[in-house]
């Protein structure tokens, strides 16, 4: 089995049970709480889908919101020829795309319970702010909350996951460009994965604040229906 298979499959397992697990999440009929847990719930969920279709197969290389792309120390046709001269082999930055975005989505696994463990703990002193806020305005407290926690996380699996997926591209990329280096290729990688997993989850809230009835969490629908009112 290739690597990069191997890390697939790693990064749907790793996501699934902090989905499954997560406290809070089941909502009891009749059960409405207040307004600063029904925003832990919308984040909650929007996070769960968000994980959840970045952990798909070749989920952020198909991703339009959350795609890396390539350091530009690695983009341009005059690089993609040189490489593909090395390599002898066509489709190099395409292989060097779906390498990295691998990377972005095995860090957006050890990313998940970072996430959730934060989002049980904001503060949200200004809730009914957030609530009456813009498309994703919880994601953007989220994202101000959580500081380089994200980053932090990633970091570590983004570079043990380009070692994995790489069959010797990423190594020769790096060979015949200057500027930057393994680390810095991680850096890079793992600073595009955290905003795209962001931008990811922003997306879903705005998807659940224009539908809450559809998120089938009653507190989350009585939280924009009073906020209509």
């Amino acid at each position: 089995m290739h690597p990069s298979l191997t890390r697939r499959s790693l990064v749907g397992a790793g996501l699934l049970l902090p989905l499954l697990a997560l406290p809070g999440c089941a909502t009891r009929l009749g059960d409405v709480p207040g307004l600063e847990e029904a925003i832990r719930r919308l984040l909650t969920l929007s996070s769960q889908r968000a994980f959840a279709r970045l952990a798909a197969r070749e989920g952020y290389f198909a991703d339009d919101v959350a795609r890396v792309d390539l350091p530009s120390q690695l983009g341009g046709s005059a690089f993609a020829r040189a490489l593909a001269v090395l390599l002898g082999t066509r489709g190099v930055q395409d292989r060097l795309l779906r390498v990295v975005n691998e990377a972005a989505a095995a860090g957006a696994a050890r990313a998940a319970p970072v996430v959730y463990e934060a989002i049980r703990g904001i503060s949200l002193a200004d809730a009914a702010a957030i609530a009456r806020g813009g498309p994703t305005a919880a994601t953007d407290r989220l994202q101000r909350e959580m500081g380089d926690r994200v980053f932090e996380a990633m970091f570590p699996e983004v570079g043990a996951a380009l070692r994995l997926a790489d069959d010797g591209l990423v190594e020769r990329a790096l060979r015949i460009t200057t500027g930057i280096d393994f680390r810095g290729l991680q850096a890079d990688v793992t600073r595009k994965a955290a905003a795209g997993l962001y931008r990811a989850i922003g997306r879903e809230e705005a998807a659940i604040r224009a539908d809450p009835s559809a998120a089938g969490d009653p507190a989350i629908a009585a939280l924009f229906a009073r906020r209509r009112r």
